[in-house]
C-alpha cells in the first residue's frame, strides 16, 4: 500500500476489524471504495457469520463496473473441523487464498518465536545477562508448548490455542518484574507466565502440572552460569546478540526428535499409527460400497453374517432378581457388582433390540429407518455403532476386537455374581464405572478397621506377579491387573519405573496391590503421581491417581508424559 500511495492515513484504505456492530461500517466502505478506487481490509470474517452471505452479494454486486483500483482483502481463523466451515463458496471460490501454516518442528518454532524480537530488545533490560537468559529460555519454553500438541493426548490432554501473545506479554512481564526488583523473583516469574500467561490457556489439572514442570525446568538459577539444558545436547546459550542466537539455534539445535519436548521416541510412533490409521478409515469410508440388490436396501451380505454372529454369541442377561436374592449382606463390593450387571444389562438389551430390528429391515419385514442404516454402516466398517457406545463404557477398539471385550466383561461378571467372593485377581478394565470398585476397597477397609473414609486414600504397590501367578485374593485390599503403563515402563526386578524400550508402546503392568490407608501414612518421597486413564484418549476418562515408585526425579515422568491405561 505504501509503495503505491495506499495508506490509512490519506484514507484510501479502510481497515475495519469486523466483530458487533461493524457490519454496517464494512458496507459503507466497500461501497465508497468500490466507486473511488480504494483498498479495503476486513478483518476476522469468520466473526459475522450471518452477514457473510451480505458480504458475498456485495463483492459480487462490486466485481463489475467499479474503479480499476478497487480491492477487498480478507482474513479470517481456519475452522476447526470441516463442518463448521461458514464462509460462503463464492467468496472461496473467486478470491485468491494465502494461509499461513504455523511452522512445524522445534528449529521452525524457535527461529519464529525469537523472530518475535529484535536486538533492540535484548538491550532494553539493565539486567541484560538475566534477561536475555530467561528470554531465550522462555522462547523455547514457547515452541516446546506449541508444538508438543502433535503428540495428540500425551502431549497435552486437551489441545489448547496458546499464541504468539502469550510470548510477548511474558516477556513484557519479565522486563517489569527485573526492573521493579534488586534480585531475580524465579518463583514470582514461574508463577506468572505457568499458571497465568500460558496456564490461563490450560483447563485440565494434568496439563497445568506439565506446564509448571517445563518452567521449573527451563527457568532456574542455574542458567545464569550456563549450567542448564533445554534438551538432552542443548545447552542454554551464553550471552549473545540478536543473530547470535539464531546461529546457535541452526549450529547447537539437536535434529528434530520426541527428546527436545522431554518425550520417549515411541510417542512419535504412537502419533504416526494413529495418523495413518484415520487415512485408511478415510479411504475405506470413500469407496463405494456393492449392494446385492440392485437399488435396494445398500446392506451387503457381509453385514448379515456380522449381524448374525454377533447375535449368536451375545449370552442371555443377567436375572437381576436372582442375584440380588443370592447377595444376603450388601458389602461393598456386592454393591458394585450388582450396579455392573445392570449396566451390562442395559447395553446388551441395546444390542439385542437394534440387531433383531436390522435383521427383520433385511428381510423387508419392515422399513429401513436411517438408525438402522447406521446400524449397517457401523458393522460394515467394523466400527461400534453410535447407538451402542452411548450405553457403553469409553474404547478405541473396532467392532471385532470391541465385542471380543465385552464378552470377556460378560464372562468376568457372570462369575463375580455366582458366589460374591472377590477374584483372587481383579480385572479393573473390565468395569463401566472402575472408580467405583476403588472406592469400594477403601470403604470395606473403613469399616473393618472403623477408620473415617474422608481421611483415607490408596496405596498402590505393583507386585513381581503377573496374573497366573495370583491364586487367592489378598486379606483385605484387592489384586488388579490389566493395566498398561504409555511413555514409560515398569521394570520388575528393580521394582521402579524405567524408560520405555523402543517400539513398545505400552507394556503390560505386573499385578498391582491395592489397599486403603490414612492419608497421613502415604509415601510422598520418590514417587511419581501417575494419573489412570480408561483409554489413550485421555483427557475425560481420568479414572484415579496411582502413586508409583521412582528412583528418578518425577518432572522426567512428567514431561514424557506418563500414564497408566485401562486398555
Amino acid at each position: 500500500g505504501k509503495k503505491l500511495n495506499f495508506t490509512i492515513d490519506n484514507g484510501r484504505i479502510h481497515n475495519v476489524s469486523l466483530g458487533q456492530g461493524q457490519e454496517v461500517v464494512a458496507e459503507h466502505a466497500l461501497e465508497a471504495a468500490a466507486t473511488q478506487g480504494h483498498w479495503v481490509i476486513l478483518q476476522n470474517i469468520h466473526l459475522v457469520a450471518r452477514w457473510l452471505g451480505t458480504l458475498e452479494k456485495m463483492v459480487e454486486q462490486y466485481s463489475l463496473g467499479s474503479h480499476d483500483d478497487y480491492r477487498v482483502f480478507m482474513s479470517a481463523e481456519p475452522a476447526p473441523s470441516p463442518d463448521t466451515h461458514i464462509i460462503p463458496q463464492g467468496l472461496l471460490e473467486n478470491s485468491i487464498k494465502i494461509t499461513n501454516e504455523p511452522p512445524t518442528g522445534m528449529y521452525a518454532n524457535l527461529h519464529k518465536a525469537l523472530d518475535l524480537f529484535t536486538q533492540d530488545t535484548l538491550e532494553m533490560c539493565s539486567k541484560e545477562l538475566e534477561f536475555k537468559c530467561i528470554l531465550f529460555a522462555l522462547c523455547y519454553f514457547h515452541a516446546v508448548v506449541a508444538e508438543r500438541r502433535k503428540f495428540g493426548t500425551q502431549g497435552w490432554n486437551r489441545p489448547y490455542p496458546f499464541n504468539n501473545g502469550d510470548l510477548t506479554i511474558s516477556i513484557n512481564v519479565l522486563y517489569n518484574y527485573l526492573e521493579a526488583n534488586p534480585k531475580v523473583p524465579w518463583d514470582d516469574l514461574r508463577y506468572l507466565f505457568g499458571e497465568i500467561m500460558y496456564g490461563g490457556h490450560i483447563t485440565d489439572d494434568w496439563d497445568r502440572r506439565l506446564c509448571r514442570t517445563y518452567l521449573s525446568e527451563y527457568v532456574a538459577p542455574e542458567m545464569l552460569e550456563g549450567e542448564l539444558y533445554l534438551a538432552p545436547g542443548f545447552l542454554i546459550p551464553p550471552s549473545l546478540d540478536y543473530k547470535g542466537y539464531h546461529a546457535y539455534i541452526d549450529d547447537n539445535l539437536p535434529p528434530e526428535s520426541p527428546y527436545l519436548y522431554g518425550l520417549h521416541p515411541n510417542a512419535e510412533i504412537g502419533f504416526l499409527t494413529v495418523t495413518s490409521d484415520r487415512l485408511f478409515r478415510t479411504v475405506l469410508e470413500m469407496q463405494p460400497k456393492e449392494s446385492d440388490a440392485g437399488g435396494g436396501s445398500g446392506v451387503s451380505r457381509e453385514e448379515k453374517a456380522i449381524l448374525d454372529e454377533i447375535m449368536e454369541k451375545l449370552p442371555e442377561p443377567f436375572n437381576m432378581a436372582e442375584i440380588t436374592a443370592k447377595a444376603a449382606e450388601k458389602t461393598p463390593y456386592v454393591v458394585v457388582a450388582i450396579q455392573e450387571c445392570e449396566r451390562m444389562n442395559i447395553l446388551t438389551h441395546e444390542i439385542r433390540r437394534s440387531l433383531k430390528e436390522l435383521d427383520l429391515g433385511l428381510k423387508g419385514e419392515l422399513t429401513i429407518t436411517s438408525d438402522m442404516e447406521e446400524l449397517g454402516n457401523a458393522l460394515f466398517y467394523d466400527s461400534v455403532p453410535e447407538s451402542w457406545t452411548r450405553y457403553a463404557y469409553p474404547s478405541l477398539l473396532s467392532l471385532g476386537a470391541w465385542y471380543a471385550d465385552l464378552l470377556l466383561r460378560i464372562r468376568e461378571l457372570e462369575v463375580w455374581s455366582t458366589d460374591f467372593v472377590l477374584p483372587a485377581t481383579v480385572w479393573l478394565a473390565g468395569f463401566f464405572n472402575p472408580q467405583s470398585f476403588l472406592t469400594a476397597i477403601m470403604q470395606s477397609m473403613a469399616r473393618k478397621n472403623e477408620w473415617p473414609l474422608d481421611k483415607m486414600c490408596l496405596s498402590v504397590e505393583v507386585t513381581k506377579k503377573n496374573r497366573e501367578d495370583v491364586t487367592a485374593p489378598p486379606r483385605e485390599g484387592s489384586y488388579v491387573h490389566g493395566l498398561f503403563m504409555e511413555g514409560a515402563r515398569w521394570d520388575v526386578p528393580s521394582g521402579v519405573m524405567a524408560d520405555a524400550r523402543l517400539k513398545e508402546l505400552t507394556p503390560m503392568m505386573p499385578v498391582i496391590f491395592i489397599r486403603a490407608i490414612p492419608v497421613d501414612r502415604m509415601e510422598t518421597k520418590n514417587v511419581y503421581e501417575c494419573p489412570v486413564y480408561k483409554t489413550r484418549m485421555r483427557g475425560p476418562t481420568y479414572v484415579w491417581t496411582f502413586n508409583l515408585k521412582t528412583k528418578e526425579n518425577a518432572a522426567k515422568w512428567i514431561l514424557a508424559g506418563v500414564a497408566l491405561l485401562l486398555q
